[in-house]
């Protein structure tokens, strides 16, 4: 039994060439109650000529015009239009499994709202996937598997953009695509987050993402590594940050400078804390480098991590656990 519709928002641009797997796989969803919001943001190949077709075919899929440029006003444009109770999104040259919309909806009725749907994902490119994709995916399905993805929530988008699903109710609860933050994805995922929406575990991959050189989130501006860093910092300071405590920057990297300059930009105080010794005793920005041992003296400090170096982050992790201190309590990693 079939029963609540699901709104799927697909803003497209130029990506005629992928668009028929996308749509396709959509069509021969096992759960057929849903419309497709598709949204031209001002492409110049046939997108808009191909996706017409497709709505000429089946009635459930809709194409609209952006009324704005760019992603955002694109999603504010598609989700204007919809009726479903379910809401989720898709990216124009991705493909979905066939169960994918059955399992996402089946987990939301079961769990209520307050809840998000997530699938695991797999990329795939014509040219292969290279090892920082793989591990970002492995990395990705783990948290997907337990539910645990917001444990992370500092280091990366831990919710793949095109794969979850909430209660309309919901979505609204959190300003849907309402703000205008990039990355929009990572935003709305902080947004859950700051909600205490809880992700449903999902075992299966459901979501088939397509890597290419021309995809958006490789060659637009607004996906640049600065734009996350700004995220990342601004949901700190709302979210997560104890004003009452010492606070702590660890490294001294660009994300390092980057965090601290933003720190300083908001006229907070904070110890820095570097482990090279080239830099130790040095100033950036006006801020001396201090050795990570000055840790020990501060009381009940607040730690942003920019290290990236997987085996110096679990030397850091070991560090603060014999201080005894706590991931997203006492210490947060930004990388």
């Amino acid at each position: 039994m079939q029963n609540g519709k699901i709104s799927i928002i697909i803003p497209f641009k130029n990506t005629s060439h992928y668009l028929p797997e996308c749509l396709d796989s959509i069509v021969n969803q096992s759960y057929t109650d849903w419309e497709v919001l598709a949204v031209n943001d001002h492409s110049i190949d046939g997108s808009f000529e191909l996706l017409t077709s497709y709505s000429q075919k089946d009635k459930r899929i809709k194409v609209y015009q952006n009324k704005g440029n760019g992603i955002i006003p694109a999603l504010q444009t598609g989700y204007a239009e919809s009726h479903g109770q379910f809401v989720t999104r898709m990216d124009s040259d991705d493909i979905m499994k066939s169960n994918r919309l059955e399992v996402m909806v089946n987990s939301l009725k079961e769990n209520g709202t307050g809840h998000i749907a997530v699938g695991q994902v797999k990329y795939f490119s014509n040219r292969g996937i290279s090892n920082g994709y793989e591990r970002y995916e492995q990395w990705l399905n783990h948290l997907t598997s337990e539910g645990n993805n917001f444990d992370e929530i500092y280091k990366e988008c831990v919710i793949p953009s095109p794969c979850w699903m909430v209660h309309r109710d919901d979505f609204e609860k959190c300003k849907g695509f309402e703000p205008q933050r990039y990355p929009e994805d990572y935003d709305l995922t902080f947004r859950f987050y700051e909600n205490s929406f809880k992700i449903i575990p999902c075992d299966q991959v459901l979501h088939l993402w397509r890597d290419y050189d021309t995809r958006t989130s490789r060659t637009h501006e607004h996906y640049a590594q600065n734009y996350f860093l700004d995220i990342k910092l601004h949901y700190f300071l709302k979210l997560n940050h104890n004003s009452n405590r010492p606070l702590v920057v660890w490294g001294a990297g660009f994300k390092g400078k980057k965090i601290a300059k933003g720190l300083k930009k908001q006229g907070l105080d904070f110890t820095w804390l570097c482990d090279n010794p080239k830099k130790i005793g040095k100033k950036i920005h006006d801020k001396e480098l201090v050795h990570f041992e000055a840790l020990e003296d501060l009381k009940d400090p607040q730690s942003i991590i920019t290290v990236a170096n997987e085996d110096a982050q679990k030397e850091i992790r070991g560090y603060f656990a014999e201080l005894g201190q706590f991931p997203m309590q006492d210490y947060f990693f930004f990388c």
